[in-house]
């Protein structure tokens, strides 16, 4: 990889964490001396105090362990403007957004693209995916010429799913080192490295809400309004909840119920209602089909058959190490329908559903679960 990038100006983005630090440990292992680059996009507002500094400190540290330079590039605003406000909308109409598909489109490869990133022949992360180009790594004749984001060697870790809504130009300029190693190799890299951050522990939660409570975050922008619980097999009422923004399909947690477990299978937005389903094996937690809407590709263009008839493919509806097994069909304008092969537990309507060839190889979009699709399971 050095050889070739020799002559290309390369950035990394660094977080504070193992996984960037290795990134730039690999890559001047190789003989390349990129910029290094935090984000800051916390919510120092006052009331959600969210400090980067301890992350600032830690690339810091990386940085004079290799002699780099590093700047940190406030992207705060465009991160409220965007993916703040994409997740007070999307959980204002009762769905279930996913703040971290959009601040990778929109932050880490947008606006720090048209702020910082357009000066760069690649921008280097320590994401968990992989490139396939031009036939390199292609399960299929299908993706043997162009370039596709293809999926980690560590099912665990593999994070394609949090891609899934980049673009093509996005992908052109993404160099992914981690993509062929697996969790504890890295960390052993760092290790031996003796990077300052080889001990740190993974983070985790959503990308702009650090240690702030989730609940307490939408209960700032929505408030609470006192509404029923109700048991969907027998009509009656068995509690009550604070607001329907506060539960996702599929939730068992969380609940406030006893005797349970209880899953949140249907919400009334209108009323305020949620409709919970008692057991385990209760069918209504479970469905096979679901519409994908806006579906956007990410890699070169599909060919024009796809889709046109029920299309092999594996999928994900969440952030998970399995794939689902099934069919994707174009239903027109950007939509698809998706039939699984087996009952899928909690269809979020507003979550993405993320679409791979079916050698589970290839990412190769993903679309918004339609709200539809709800009262369909």
């Amino acid at each position: 990889m050095g050889q070739e990038l020799s002559d290309k100006r390369i950035c990394v983005l660094l977080s504070g964490g193992v996984d960037s630090g290795v990134v730039t440990h690999l890559l001047t292992e190789r003989g390349l001396r990129p910029d290094l680059y935090y984000i800051r996009i916390g919510m120092d507002d006052g009331q959600f105090a969210c400090t980067a500094e301890e992350d600032i400190e830690m690339c810091r540290a990386t940085a004079h362990r290799y002699g780099l330079p590093l700047e940190v590039v406030d992207l705060q605003q465009e991160y409220w403007d965007n993916v703040v406000s994409y997740t007070i909308e999307r959980v204002r109409r009762g769905l279930t957004p996913n703040p971290d598909v959009m601040c990778n489109r929109l932050i880490k490869f947008g606006a720090f693209e048209q702020k910082v990133g357009h000066a760069y022949d690649y921008i280097a992360t320590g994401h968990y995916a992989s490139i396939i180009e031009d036939g390199i790594g292609a399960p299929s004749e299908e993706f043997a010429t162009g370039r596709w984001l293809g999926t980690a060697v560590d099912p665990v870790k593999d994070q394609t799913d949090f891609l899934a809504q980049i673009d093509q130009l996005q992908l052109s300029k993404l160099l992914l080192p981690l993509g062929r190693l697996p969790k504890n190799e890295v960390r052993r890299i760092a290790l031996e490295a003796h990077l300052p951050s080889a001990r740190r522990k993974d983070s985790q939660g959503i990308c702009f809400l650090g240690k702030i409570n989730y609940n307490d975050f939408v209960k700032r922008f929505l408030g609470e309004r006192e509404g029923d619980v109700i048991d969907i097999e027998t009509g009656k009422r068995i509690g009550s909840h604070r607001g329907y923004w506060f539960h996702t399909i599929g939730q068992r947690k969380g609940l406030g119920l006893g005797g349970g477990p209880w899953f949140v299978v249907r919400k009334d937005i209108a009323q305020n209602v949620l409709y919970v389903s008692h057991g385990y094996d209760t069918l209504l937690q479970y469905g096979r089909t679901f519409h994908l809407r806006d579906f956007h590709f990410i890699g070169s263009a599909m060919p024009a058959p796809w889709g046109i008839e029920p299309t092999p493919i594996a999928f994900k509806i969440r952030h998970t190490d399995r794939f689902a097994e099934g069919t994707i069909t174009s239903v027109g304008d950007d939509t698809y329908l998706v039939h699984s092969q087996t009952d899928i537990q909690g269809i979020a309507p507003g979550q993405f559903g993320v679409i791979y060839d079916k050698s589970c190889t290839v990412c190769i979009g993903s679309g918004e679960i339609g709200v539809a699709d709800a009262a369909e399971q």
